[in-house]
């Protein structure tokens, strides 16, 4: 599956220079890991973001956003996010900003 490239440069841009910042290609789409650990992605139109199973119930309440599910066992703490979900730069922000810090709370691998 293609991914929206314009939203993944998006991406780039708001996560700068981060010392622990890589990419890969997963899930269909690309993945930005911070110490090795997904923070937040883009599969299609949609973000893929890594909030963490305690801000779970939170996030998919947000608008656009659904539990993530590529198989058949949807990932808690994970999240889609659709394309009006993000719409707003405030909003792209705050879901890059989410991903990036629950990835930083976690060990590096």
């Amino acid at each position: 599956m293609a991914y929206n490239t314009a939203v993944a440069d998006d991406i780039r841009a708001r996560i700068g220079s981060h010392p622990g910042l890589t990419e890969r290609e997963m899930f269909g789409g690309i993945a930005f890991m911070i110490n090795g650990n997904m923070a937040v992605g883009v599969s299609g139109e949609e973000l893929m973001v890594r909030v963490g199973k305690e801000a779970h119930d939170e996030a998919v309440a947000l608008p656009g956003a659904r539990m993530f599910d590529i198989s058949a066992r949807p990932m808690r703490g994970w999240v889609s996010v659709a394309p009006e979900g993000f719409a707003a730069d405030d909003r792209f922000d705050a879901w890059v900003d989410r991903g990036v810090a629950f990835a930083e709370t976690l060990p590096p691998k």
